[in-house]
């Protein structure tokens, strides 16, 4: 997934209001860039940390800035939470992903269950099972190595995990995808301390039959692209 280019580097001077980031660029500039990431960012929206941005863009915008990258010990880290979709629909179309290689289609956001949308629908060719695929965001890495979900309580997560339970009945596949935006991480684990309840569920998720898959990405100031299977500890 390419990145606007060109990206203009700052430091962050504070996040607030969950779409709002104070960031000075390192030509003085003062600018208030959009944040797209509605979650708690824990450990990515660190106060003095070097971040890139993109822009200015066009008229029709409140805010010309948006905030794209952040860099934590040495480690890029874009902060956008709707890449991982775009992300790994690249992937899946380019055949990386050999768990969901062999379909002859790919929808997104097709209705599925109760008012929900499934991010990926993987249909047809030599593959006999429709497969579901729901795509989650991973940033947060409290230890080395150590890549976890969720930053913070997530109830439309577990909605979710309950939702692809449920396309099993009518058996279909169903594959919950952590898609980790940084390359330092060895494993994945749930954020149990933070999230009980998604831990349990995902668990249950797994036992239920919900194939689970992650991967990293590599990580540039031009482009994000799928990398590699992370080790997954779920329990």
């Amino acid at each position: 997934m390419k990145l606007l280019s060109p990206l203009r580097r700052g430091r962050l001077v504070k996040r607030y209001k969950r779409f709002l980031a104070d960031i000075v660029l390192d030509d003085g500039d003062e600018i208030t860039a959009h944040c797209a990431n509605p979650g708690s960012m824990l450990g990515v929206a660190v106060e003095g940390s070097r971040v890139w941005v993109s822009g200015p863009h066009g008229k029709g915008r409140k805010l010309p800035w948006s905030w794209e990258l952040t860099e934590i010990d040495g480690t890029l880290i874009p902060i956008n939470t709707s890449n991982p979709n775009r992300i790994a629909l690249e992937a899946v179309e380019a055949g990386v992903i050999p768990e969901l290689a062999g379909y002859g289609e790919v929808r997104r956001e097709v209705k599925y269950g109760v008012a929900s949308r499934i991010d990926l629908l993987l249909e047809g060719g030599r593959r006999k099972k429709p497969c579901y695929v729901e795509i989650k965001n991973v940033h947060l890495s409290r230890e080395p190595g150590l890549a976890e979900f969720p930053d913070s309580v997530t109830a439309r997560g577990a909605k979710h995990l309950k939702e692809l339970t449920g396309v099993l009945e009518d058996g279909a596949r169903a594959v919950m995808l952590f898609v980790v935006q940084r390359s330092d991480c060895r494993l994945f684990q749930p954020a149990e301390d933070l999230d009980p309840a998604y831990a349990e569920a995902l668990r249950a998720a797994k036992r239920a039959g919900v194939e689970t898959l992650c991967y990293d990405c590599e990580v540039t100031l031009s482009e994000v692209v799928l990398r590699r299977a992370l080790d997954m500890k779920i329990g």
